[in-house]
């Protein structure tokens, strides 16, 4: 072994090396874990943001210790001053207790370390990404020419779900290649279209892709945050009629807003006869496909160019962890390059960088095998079913409060509810003291919540996705922000 090997060996993991160091500080890694879970009687411990943020610039990153120290550390100062998504009143994001399965997998991806680009760096992980997607395909009934490939989350989804339609209206409308050529002359002409309650990825994705925020067209929704398709149809009218080229169509499965479930069938319907690419961001509700209570409101997602679906929310997986499935598998061909040294033109084993816009990619393929293995896609749809039924007895609990009422009817596991009584506030003031009250809860630890507005009004947010909850955790929560929302008030007048 060489100086360099014996001298720094103790960091690393070798094979048929004595791997007792990585046990001892796995274990005492998961010990302090379970240790924090147990003792943990609040959703954050309360440390005032500007002392969490002096304790960690106090940390000497020049000055090395001993591992079992650096865990110590880790445990005692940002651990304890995390967000605990398991913990009850941890309800504001679209953020998930993971289950045990995909923590378990995390371990087998950390430790094998496999790059999911070629197959020679990756030759079982390959294979069991491509099962994972052709199970998925299946599962949201795409047919036989359908693909996908493993993504970050949402956010890449929905870039390569755009990116991909922007290159086929171009090679459709006058076989312009993109990939070799750049963007046509008629670029500046191109629109996206999609709701006013769409995740600002749309906007982000159109920046990115060299359109532009102002090509993407937003198109109005009713009050339950479902775009209104008679406007979309008038929409996509005039922009023909100033001579712009809408090239895709978004529609929503499950808003983070709303909770919002498009007609998505309507929608695929009207995108086909425009013309345009149809695009289904489902990060969110996507996972319904799995309910059998639920599944059918998903209907024309089947029909639809490209879906994003997202793991790491409603299936209970750890971050990162998405997907992009789409219908014609060909129109992964512009996203193709081949790299001598990595998939040569002739390769006969799949590469999966020939259909992703990520080189080194991990492994996250495996957390959702492990997981249909471990607990199953009917359990997990059973798991669906009875949050929103949960969400439906939340809902009737502030219709019957006094102190707060519910902004409209749940459609997915999201509410919004504000306080009653504005009294002489203004309009201005009655949402600053919503803002206030979320972050009074945060900042002293006793429940993470959400805000959002809509027209105009700022409305407090639960987002339920812990199948742990029971209406129990509610009351005690209710009680919370009822002795908060009380005290500022008291504190106005």
């Amino acid at each position: 072994m060489s100086t360099y090997s014996r001298n720094h060996a103790q960091y690393f993991m070798h094979l048929g090396a004595n791997n007792r160091p990585f046990e001892y500080a796995v274990d005492l890694t998961q010990k302090s874990i379970n240790a924090l879970f147990q003792q943990a009687d609040k959703p954050y411990s309360g440390l005032a943001p500007e002392q969490l943020k002096a304790q960690l610039e106090a940390v000497d990153l020049n000055k090395t210790e001993p591992l079992i120290d650096v865990i110590s550390t880790v445990n005692h100062l940002i651990a304890k001053n995390s967000i605990l998504v398991q913990h009850p009143h941890t309800i504001a994001h679209l953020h998930t207790p993971p289950l045990i399965a995909s923590v378990v997998a995390e371990h087998f991806i950390a430790a094998l370390n496999q790059s999911m680009d070629s197959w020679d760096q990756a030759p079982a992980a390959t294979y069991v990404e491509q099962i994972m997607v052709d199970w998925l395909c299946d599962t949201y009934q795409l047919g036989k020419n359908s693909d996908g490939v493993f993504t970050s989350g949402g956010t890449q989804s929905n870039l390569m779900g755009l990116l991909l339609a922007r290159d086929w209206f171009a090679k459709k409308h006058n076989n312009h290649n993109i990939q070799q050529d750049g963007l046509p002359e008629y670029g500046h002409k191109m629109r996206l279209l999609c709701s006013d309650k769409s995740h600002f990825t749309v906007q982000k994705s159109a920046a990115l892709m060299g359109l532009g925020e102002r090509a993407v067209v937003t198109v109005k929704t009713n009050i339950q945050g479902q775009i209104d398709c008679t406007a979309l149809q008038l929409t996509i009218d005039a922009l023909k009629a100033q001579d712009l080229l809408p090239i895709a169509i978004v529609a929503t499965a499950g808003t983070t807003d709303h909770g919002a479930i498009d007609d998505l069938q309507q929608v695929v319907n009207i995108a086909k006869n425009a013309g345009c690419w149809s695009h289904i961001d489902g990060a969110y509700g996507g996972a319904l496909m799995l309910s059998k209570k639920h599944k059918a409101r998903l209907k024309g997602i089947e029909s639809a160019d490209s879906v994003s679906v997202d793991f790491h929310k409603l299936f209970y997986q750890t971050i990162s962890c998405g997907a992009l499935l789409i219908k014609d598998k060909n129109n992964f061909n512009t996203l193709l390059h081949h790299a001598d040294y990595l998939n040569r033109e002739g390769d006969e084993l799949p590469n999966l960088v020939d259909k992703s816009i990520a080189t080194t990619k991990r492994f996250d393929a495996l957390k959702m095998f492990m997981t249909l293995k471990a607990v199953g896609a009917e359990t997990l749809g059973t798991m669906f079913d009875d949050l929103l039924a949960l969400t439906q007895e939340v809902a009737a609990l502030i219709k019957q409060s006094k102190m707060f009422s519910l902004c409209c009817e749940p459609l997915l596991s999201t509410l919004l509810f504000r306080l009653t009584e504005q009294g002489t506030l203004t309009d201005e003031a009655f949402n600053k003291l919503h803002q206030t009250l979320r972050l009074q809860l945060l900042t002293s630890g006793d429940a993470v919540i959400a805000e959002t507005k809509v027209d105009g009004k700022l409305f407090l947010k639960f987002t339920l996705l812990n199948p742990c909850l029971t209406l129990n955790d509610f009351d005690s929560l209710f009680i919370k922000i009822e002795l908060t929302a009380t005290k500022l008030l008291q504190e106005i007048n």
